[in-house]
């Protein structure tokens, strides 16, 4: 199959990781985030910008408070996808797949790993949940510094998700609209993959 540098290798975990190595150098705020999305009960569609915090061998992974629209969302239905979009690099990848949570050693450490102000947001949100003022939050984190102190364990509502694919597609930009497409399907994350390249 003819594919560019860019697109080199059989594992689109690799391309991923490159591909964002290469925007970090070049993006001016955020090369990690993604457009995640997740549907309710009823199939409606939810999307929103989340940080990606890690791409391990053959998963995706991103933390968030297990109370939250988006964490009640992707449990309920097991399954999510996001998009990741480049525009200074002209390059997107997009992911769906399997989710599970990740709340062991590797949330634990991802916490400790981040300032105290944001480790004391993470208790003092009820993110998705209304508000009364900012003052209240804030109020809120000034109260938690008092009684968690500056090294609050991670929350049990607070931690990852892993997204483990059964579809990654990357979309590099190409002259006159002949955009170059590859996609990589498998069947359920234990399945060897196909890769196909797609009409732009």
């Amino acid at each position: 199959m003819d594919r560019s540098g860019i697109f080199a290798g059989d594992d689109p975990f690799a391309i991923a990781r490159q591909w964002l190595g290469e925007a970090e150098a070049v993006e001016p705020n955020d090369p990690n985030a993604i457009a995640l999305a997740t549907v309710d009960p009823s199939g409606l569609p939810n999307v929103r910008m989340v940080l990606l915090k890690e791409i391990e061998a053959d998963a995706f992974v991103f933390y968030t408070n297990y109370q939250s629209k988006k964490a009640v969302e992707i449990e309920s239905a097991g399954k999510a996808a996001f998009v990741m979009h480049w525009k200074s690099l002209r390059r997107q990848i997009r992911v769906r797949g399997i989710t599970e949570r990740e709340e062991g050693p590797k949330a634990d450490e991802y916490y400790a790993s981040r300032s105290l102000k944001s480790r004391l947001g993470a208790w003092a949100s009820r993110q998705s949940q209304p508000l009364s003022s900012r003052e209240h939050l804030i109020a809120e984190v000034a109260k938690l510094t008092v009684t968690k102190g500056t090294h609050p364990p991670r929350p049990s509502f607070w931690g990852g998700f892993r997204l483990r694919p059964v579809e990654i597609e990357f979309w590099a930009d190409g002259a006159f609209r002949l955009h170059d497409r590859f996609r990589w399907t498998r069947e359920t994350p234990l399945d060897s993959w196909g890769i196909q390249r797609l009409n732009p």
